[in-house]
């Protein structure tokens, strides 16, 4: 892209300090879930942006640190970023870079690594806008693991879970895969829960030892009841978002950042 000019790289910095985020009230917290039983193991998945005042310092608080992106937070200028050419006339605006979302992952995958102690990993991945988070995350807690002292293995498993029509939520929801779902979940987004619950109904018949949801992004809805995951990167606004493997009816995986769609790009590839 060459470099930007001055004025617009003042803009971004202003940008960047307008960033109006807050930690989560303690009160608000839901409680972490964990299943016991015969055999099975353990679930995991999130991020962590290195412009927000969210660390690494409290990895074992994982909801506590967790950024959360307020309604009125502006996001970011297209121009200030590389994003494919065929989307040029498609998005409104970047609302996670690329490389806040590398972070992200990185420091749950820490979190993470502390709380399942000793026990072996069997990741199950939501498919298809969950394999780039999955991927990263689980690359993340392979480092990890190669630097201790710990013998932890990690396998890892698909699952799709369809239930959108274009950008809508339907009660038709079909659960695709898993050859062994006695193991851990994960997911890249949960709006209002009910995909992850019945996902989750299908895995406790197996009585795994530890069961553990993690999801990149957690939206903000108006249902009181919305599912919370055990360890999430953002909590963002009841927005369509697109990029980092989520798609709009399958356009958009290639692009590395999270952005919003635009009606221009929503009518473009609508089916």
């Amino acid at each position: 892209m060459g470099s930007r000019p001055a004025c617009e790289l003042k803009k971004f910095k202003k940008s960047v300090s307008r960033a109006r985020l807050r930690k989560r009230n303690p009160e608000d917290e839901v409680s972490w879930v964990w299943g016991w039983g015969a055999g099975g193991e353990l679930l995991v998945g999130a991020q962590h942006p290195p412009i927000f005042p969210c660390g690494c310092s409290s990895p074992r608080a994982p909801m506590e640190s967790a950024p959360m992106l307020t309604d009125d937070w502006p996001g970011y200028s297209l121009d200030l970023f590389t994003y494919p050419q065929h989307y040029y006339e498609d998005l409104d605006y970047v609302l996670i870079p690329h490389g806040i979302i590398v972070d992200r992952t990185e420091c749950l995958a820490k979190g993470i690594m502390q709380d399942i102690g000793d026990n072996n990993i069997v990741v199950l991945c939501v498919l298809k806008g969950g394999y780039k988070f999955c991927a990263d995350l689980v690359e993340h807690i392979k480092t990890l693991i190669r630097n201790s002292e710990r013998s932890i293995s990690v396998k890892v498993d698909f699952v799709r879970l369809k239930s959108y029509h274009n950008d809508q939520s339907t009660q038709d929801m079909q659960i695709i895969g898993g050859d062994d779902l006695s193991k851990l979940t994960g997911k890249d987004i949960i709006g209002t829960g009910r995909t992850m619950k019945a996902l989750l109904n299908n895995i406790d018949k197996y009585k795994p030892k530890m069961i553990k949801v993690a999801s990149l992004l957690v939206k903000r809805t108006s249902q009181p009841d919305g599912y919370r995951p055990d360890y999430y990167g953002f909590e963002i606004p009841n927005l369509f978002v697109v990029g980092y493997a989520l798609d709009y009816n399958e356009h958009f995986r290639d692009l590395n950042h999270i952005c919003v769609i635009n009606d221009n790009g929503k009518g473009k590839y609508e089916v």
